[in-house]
Parts: structure tokens; sequence; C-alpha cells
């Protein structure tokens, strides 16, 4: 059995979409501090890029990448 604690590696189920159009800044944070799988977080990237291109976002996904490299690194 499996240890409740631990994250699933596919956090959700919410699109890039879902993720970074929230209504506020607290929610969006939320949504990137819970990317657990680089393909979702290459996903938000490409999504940014395309549509709002916002610079406090973008780094924000990049120190998440940054922190996903290292557990990577850890297992």
């Amino acid at each position: 059995m499996s240890d409740p604690s631990e994250q699933p590696r596919n956090s959700s189920k919410l699109s890039p979409a879902q993720r970074l159009e929230a209504p506020n800044t607290r929610l969006i944070d939320a949504s990137i501090a819970t990317i657990n799988d680089m393909e979702t977080l290459r996903a938000c990237i490409a999504y940014e890029n395309q549509h709002q291109q916002r610079v406090p976002i973008l780094r924000q996904l990049e120190k998440r990448a940054n922190e996903l490299r290292s557990q990577e690194d850890n297992d």
C-alpha cells in the first residue's frame, strides 16, 4: 500500500489553461507548486509562451523545473 503523503507523478488532470488562467495569483502559484512531472511543466511553459508570455509566471515555471530536476537527481 502506498503512503498517502506521497504525491502522484501526474498531479492532476488540469490543463495548462486551467492552471495558468486562474482568477488570482495565489491560485496560479498553487497550481505551479503542484506540478510534479516534467511533461505537465513543459505543457504549461508552452501554453504561457503561446498566450500571455508573463515573465513572472515563466520564472516560477523555471524555478519549478529546477526543483523537479533536483528531485530527480536525488532519486
